[in-house]
């Protein structure tokens, strides 16, 4: 990709930021860490690899995106509203009863969401199962999952990792939002699954350690897969919890965010130096 098209990518990722916070402004809290360290992954599947129509959501050929880690919402609310699938307004009603986007995705609710997603450890079998039903149908559509790293303590993943391998699932693509903070702390002092590569090797995955916030990296890494013939793929992403604001970021006690009426202020300072860079960068090479 050329510096431009990465560069559009960076400021469509900044406005899924502000996204986040207009659902937080709206809903007054909610998980802030995992979403704003996976927005790189987020947006380049919906603005660069995902095969979808926002006006079909249904469209037997799309692609699949599974949000393994649900409470990870936020983000994906962000990107869907800002691909189209639905009015951005509807984020505004975040934390209100009856709004189609609670706080783990409801698939019978809001256009877009392929499954439900709320108790950890179970998106991985059911992105499993669909990558299966894709094959046999003889379909070229993928399936993606985003975990996040304290998820990988859930037992019911690596069975779901031994079926994948055993299947040979080369359709199925996992990302693994590692930004070693889960809501009990560290995970590595929670429950080490270090060193996670080899873990997945060990269970038959290939598996890519890559920069998670690098949309670059992430769009080249993907393209690749399968990495390996006959072998699901997963990509380690290596981010920082909170990315963006700089007073949360690599902090466990931005997990949930309970927003301070000045710390949404500086939030929205922090994401508007952020734009300022990126315009500046934006003029340097002419777009």
């Amino acid at each position: 990709m050329n510096s431009k098209e990465i560069l559009k990518l960076e400021y469509t990722a900044l406005k899924i930021r502000r996204n986040i916070l207009r659902l937080i402004r709206a809903g007054e809290a909610g998980h802030v860490g995992g979403a704003l360290s996976s927005v790189e992954i987020v947006t380049a599947l919906y603005f660069n690899l995902l095969n979808v129509d926002p006006s079909n959501p249904k469209w037997p050929q799309r692609d699949r995106f599974v949000l393994s880690a649900g409470h990870k919402c936020l983000v994906l609310y962000a990107a869907l509203a800002e691909r189209g699938f639905f009015n951005v307004s509807i984020l505004d009603t975040y934390g209100a009863l009856d709004s189609p986007i609670p706080g783990h995705p409801n698939m019978h609710k809001l256009p877009g969401i392929e499954t439900n997603t709320g108790a950890l450890g179970h998106g991985l079998s059911i992105a499993g199962g669909m990558a299966l039903g894709l094959r046999m149908d003889k379909s070229q559509s993928r399936v993606y999952v985003l975990m996040g790293d304290g998820e990988l303590a859930e037992g019911s993943n690596w069975e779901a990792a031994s079926a994948a391998s055993m299947h040979k699932l080369e359709n199925l693509i996992v990302f693994v939002d590692r930004n070693k903070l889960q809501i009990s702390g560290p995970t590595i002092e929670v429950m080490s699954y270090e060193p996670l590569d080899e873990r997945w090797r060990s269970f038959g995955w290939s598996v890519r350690i890559i920069d998670g916030h690098n949309l670059e990296s992430i769009i080249s890494n993907v393209k690749q897969a399968p990495f390996e013939k006959g072998k699901p793929s997963v990509i380690i992403a290596d981010t920082l919890k909170s990315k963006g604001l700089s007073f949360a970021e690599g902090k466990v006690s931005y997990h949930y965010w309970k927003a301070k009426p000045e710390e949404m202020e500086q939030a929205e300072l922090d994401l508007d130096n952020i734009e300022k860079q990126l315009k500046a960068k934006m003029e340097r090479i002419g777009l």
